[in-house]
């Protein structure tokens, strides 16, 4: 969640729930901010197409500023966003009046000028190219770099993972993002109508993957109103190894969806650069609210867990979750998406790590299963 969209506040208290609640936090494309390093959490560094944070002048990709900026903050990882659900194939822009010096300073673009976000990267421009961007990048860092993109067309998927097969080059993670996902910055017939819904999406990428026995050397990453144990159980079921949330999380801090965010009177304090509106935010008594919800999603889903039968909210498979058409009729997720046998759960190596953490005390003779 970028410092723009969101108050300094609104980020000090996310930053402070996630690192009490042992989550990461995204920063969103605008870079990392003061805000982002006040409250100890460790972060996921986006990169968009305007590669705030990490530019030259012109906005071409710097990885000397990127190599900079990761430097001075705990960056345990690095998301490449390709689209997302809200507004794929879409880019920005960043009026001049919002461009303040804070602003300017941590985006690197100039005071009071517009920003444009161009809607398709300028470092690479097809998957071959995106790969030696993605390497060249975890080469100089030394960080785990993946890519976050909705779902349309399935051509890019299926050359991605058709190039991956061979181990050489790919991506560590895929953050696969829903339509359903919420942006004030799209037009409504893109947030309404454009990129697949989470469920079709993922399947179809995870599917893809899975044809290819690739599933277990890629973290997946769900996206797209996943803050709901039941939608959450459902991510997890279909293949996820980890989930996004980002409205709910901005509930608990304090937004009502007033749907103010555009015009910078959020009453709030939540989505706005006024200072007076944000300054009733308080980071320290939000911020526990964030990590109570953070918690208490993760209690409910550790509780489904063990209602199915398992020790991890990733060991649901998607024969464990059935799909009802009224009261009358009723599916399995593998079956609704066209799972295969084992597609949607671990193989025994990472199942075996899996528990090791979960349960670090299991006798050496408790062989680990999948189902």
């Amino acid at each position: 969640m970028s410092f723009g969209s969101l108050s300094g506040p609104a980020i000090t208290a996310l930053n402070r729930g996630a690192f009490k609640a042992g989550a990461m936090h995204n920063t969103g494309e605008g870079g990392i901010s003061p805000y982002h390093l006040e409250g100890g959490a460790d972060l996921v560094m986006q990169i968009g197409t305007a590669y705030f944070g990490c530019r030259n002048a012109d906005g071409s990709f710097s990885i000397d500023r990127l190599k900079e900026r990761v430097a001075t903050a705990p960056v345990k990882a690095i998301e490449i966003k390709l689209s997302q659900g809200a507004k794929p194939g879409l880019g920005g822009l960043l009026p001049a009046a919002k461009v303040t010096p804070e602003i300017a300073a941590i985006r690197g673009i100039e005071v009071g000028k517009d920003c444009a976000s161009p809607s398709r990267h300028s470092a690479f421009f097809d998957v071959d190219s995106m790969l030696d961007f993605v390497e060249m990048i975890a080469a100089e860092t030394g960080l785990p770099v993946g890519i976050k993109s909705a779902v349309g067309e399935m051509e890019f998927w299926r050359e991605l993972a058709a190039r991956m097969r061979t181990g050489e080059r790919g991506v560590d993670f895929v953050t696969v993002d829903g339509g359903e996902g919420g942006t004030g910055a799209a037009p409504l017939i893109f947030s309404d109508s454009v990129a697949m819904p989470y469920r079709i999406g993922f399947s179809r990428v995870y599917g893809t993957f899975a044809e290819l026995g690739l599933t277990d050397s890629v973290t997946f990453i769900g996206s797209a109103k996943l803050g709901l144990p039941e939608n959450a159980a459902v991510a997890f079921a279909l293949g996820a190894d980890m989930i996004n949330v980002g409205r709910e999380a901005m509930m608990s801090i304090g937004c009502i969806q007033a749907q103010k965010c555009h015009d910078d009177t959020c009453p709030t304090g939540v989505a706005t650069q006024s200072k007076w509106l944000s300054g009733g935010l308080d980071p320290l008594d939000k911020g526990d609210r964030c990590a109570s919800y953070l918690r208490t999603l993760r209690r409910e889903l550790t509780k489904v867990s063990a209602a199915v039968g398992v020790a991890h909210p990733g060991l649901i498979t998607p024969r464990d979750i059935e799909v009802m058409n009224g009261d009358y009729e009723s599916r399995t997720l593998a079956g609704v998406y066209g799972y295969k046998d084992h597609w949607g759960a671990l193989g025994p190596d990472v199942v075996g790590e899996l528990l090791d953490i979960v349960h670090p005390h299991r006798t050496f003779n408790e062989k680990p299963t999948t189902a």
